[in-house]
């Protein structure tokens, strides 16, 4: 199934363009999270015309950092916001495939894309936080292979009607078994990082790629040899980059950016000027993090949807 008429798909990615999007929850960043007031802010942000809301995949609490996500689990706050709102994308960044089956991945995907069709955009990634394998009793030893056999198995059930699969860790056989319900359409599947995965694999097998935030430099090289090898591998298919950007917004429309873990403290007007840079070297989506905002974010999604989202707005 192609991707050309997906809803949530074209409305955030064209060639040569970026939109905008913020990861939940949008709050500052600490060991129990405010989620009290996420959907009011969620509506506020469709309602300004941002692209996409993203949601992290995190099991446990790591009582020794303050990056929890949104503390709820992916699939079930993603279902709550979704049925909030009215027609923004819901991304993950991302489901970790190794810590969970594939078969229910897919059935949770799938029952997304039936409720609220052509609204997700589905991140998947190896998973970095050591305490979450810790609890499922998953090794990380072996977690590229894992990931890599995990992501086929899931696509196939996904774009294949009635697979036959064999796997250490399940079996579909297709002369009497089926996945249901079925996607609406292609689910947009895109691996996020590097997933213990070399590029050219990347290139090859996801429909996007996600990534963190990286120096315009840094992230220029990446971007085009990632665009080189997708051209390689699915010559004329446009498969969109997005990353994110951890943002701590002045008060200053004309303050200069200052470096902040993964991102920049900055004002607006330098701002636009930052991802006007960000969109010349093909970044497609940008979602902001507001972890290290010192603002009260309804003030910062009010004033990013006023004065910033104009210049990248959603297609």
């Amino acid at each position: 199934m192609s991707l050309i008429n997906h809803r949530a798909f074209n409305k955030m990615y064209q060639r040569d363009k970026m939109t905008l999007g913020f990861s939940i929850p949008t709050a500052k960043m600490s060991k129990n999270p405010i989620m009290e007031n996420q959907l009011e802010l969620a509506r506020k942000i469709e309602d300004y015309g941002f692209a996409a809301l993203w949601l992290r995949d995190v099991t446990v609490q790591n009582l020794d950092v303050d990056d929890n996500g949104q503390m709820y689990d992916l699939w079930i706050y993603l279902t709550y916001l979704a049925a909030k709102t009215k027609h923004i994308a819901l991304g993950t960044s991302s489901v970790v495939l190794p810590l969970r089956h594939p078969v229910r991945v897919a059935k949770e995907a799938a029952s997304i894309d039936q409720l609220f069709p052509e609204r997700l955009i589905m991140g998947v990634a190896s998973g970095d936080r050591e305490k979450d394998y810790i609890a499922l009793g998953v090794s990380k030893q072996d977690v590229g292979p894992l990931f890599k056999e995990r992501f086929s198995f899931l696509e196939r059930l996904l774009k294949e009607d009635r697979p036959t699969l064999h796997s250490d860790f399940g079996v579909m056989d297709g002369t009497d078994m089926r996945m249901i319900p079925k996607p609406v359409s292609s689910i947009p599947t895109m691996v996020t990082g590097f997933s213990k995965q070399p590029m050219e694999w990347i290139a090859e097998h996801g429909d996007g790629w996600i990534q963190y935030p990286r120096t315009i430099g840094n992230q220029t090289k990446l971007i085009n040899d990632y665009r080189t090898l997708t051209e390689i591998h699915t010559p004329g298919v446009f498969k969109p980059f997005s990353q994110t950007l951890f943002i701590d917004l002045s008060e200053n429309p004309d303050s200069p950016p200052i470096s902040i873990p993964l991102g920049y403290h900055v004002g607006r007007n330098q701002l636009v000027e930052l991802l006007h840079q960000f969109q010349e070297i093909g970044v497609n989506h940008l979602a902001f993090v507001l972890y290290f905002s010192q603002r009260p974010p309804a003030e910062v999604i009010q004033e990013l949807g006023e004065f910033v989202l104009p210049y990248f707005p959603t297609h």
